[in-house]
């Protein structure tokens, strides 16, 4: 139950940062890629860059901001996760970032509140915030 929750909270920031990303010009290629290295929230194109997006939803600052649950281990997993993905795409050589999206949802039924972290941290994993 507890799980489910957890789900339904993702699914509702993940619609709520595509729609907000692509009010800013972000065009969103796949969400929920899955690969035996993990899964990438979403790929999106911005300009000539390929951007990989993990959406961290909560619905309170209780615990920090969203985005700091976005930890090394955890980038080291959209990392690997990210050059799988342009693997299949045959798409080795493309410029590329990774950025987090923190959604936070309010329990009131409030609007979202979405933090943007560009260029969160670079491919080696270490973190830039």
């Amino acid at each position: 139950m507890v799980k489910d929750r957890r789900k339904a909270l993702g699914r509702q920031g993940e619609a709520a940062a595509r729609a907000f990303l692509e009010r800013r010009g972000i065009r969103i290629l796949a969400e929920n890629f899955t690969c035996p290295a993990g899964e990438l929230d979403l790929v999106g194109r911005e300009r000539g860059t390929l951007v990989f997006i993990e959406v961290k939803t909560r619905t309170s600052d209780a615990f920090g901001p969203p985005h700091l649950a976005v930890h090394r281990k955890k980038q080291r997993q959209i990392v690997r996760a990210a050059q799988w993905y342009l693997a299949e795409q045959r798409r080795p050589d493309v410029a590329c970032r990774f950025d987090v999206l923190a959604v936070t949802l309010p329990q009131d039924g409030g609007a979202p509140r979405i933090e943007w972290v560009k260029d969160a941290f670079p491919a080696e994993g270490q973190e830039v915030w």
